[in-house]
């Protein structure tokens, strides 16, 4: 063995005694089996409709905090909604309800039309019933297409990563209603 060998097994002996140790002394700290993380991964593609409804009885996105006028009118800054909208295989609200989008999305430029999006897309179909993808990111909505992360998710997508991409289908001026296509990419252990 060389000088180099003996000196990177003590350090490894060394990490390996004090994660042993730690993990003892918190009592709450255990080591995940190595062998979860040489399951296969798969990347999928799900195709689905977000209903954001915030006008009428039946809205699924409400104000929790108004945009302050006296600080910007056309960015609506500062404004908070928490959201519940249906996540559907078609573009049309009546087509096949598929989950739904649960968090909340915050106007954060004072410049700029955008928002800090929060929120589990909560599936309910098949195999993915139950399901969650965590989404995490800026959604600039001036453009065509805007890329969010896949931070991680619950189920199947226990350790997930990836992105989605938004792009908005439809927009009622008048109401503020719209209707976005998610394209989510997401890679995770199967």
């Amino acid at each position: 063995m060389g000088a180099f060998q003996i000196f990177f097994f003590l350090l490894l002996s060394c990490y390996t005694l004090t994660t042993v140790i730690a993990q003892d002394e918190t009592g709450f700290v255990s080591s995940i089996d190595p062998k979860f993380f040489k399951r296969r991964q798969n990347t999928s593609h799900f195709r689905f409709y977000w209903h954001d409804i915030v006008s009428g009885e039946n809205a699924t996105s409400i104000d929790i905090v108004s945009a302050l006028p006296e600080y910007n009118t056309t960015t609506l800054f500062g404004e908070v909604k928490i959201i519940d909208n249906p996540l559907t295989l078609g573009s049309e609200l009546s087509s096949k309800l598929i989950g739904r989008a649960q968090g909340i999305y915050a106007s954060t430029s004072q410049t700029e039309l955008n928002f800090l999006m929060i929120m589990n897309f909560v599936l309910f179909e098949g195999k993915y019933n139950g399901s969650t993808i965590s989404i995490l990111g800026r959604n600039d909505a001036y453009k065509k297409v805007r890329e969010l992360p896949v931070i991680g998710g619950s189920g199947i997508f226990k350790f997930a990563k990836g992105y989605a991409e938004a792009t908005t289908h439809f927009l009622d001026t008048k109401t503020g209603d719209a209707t976005t296509e998610y394209n989510v990419y997401v890679t995770h252990y199967i």
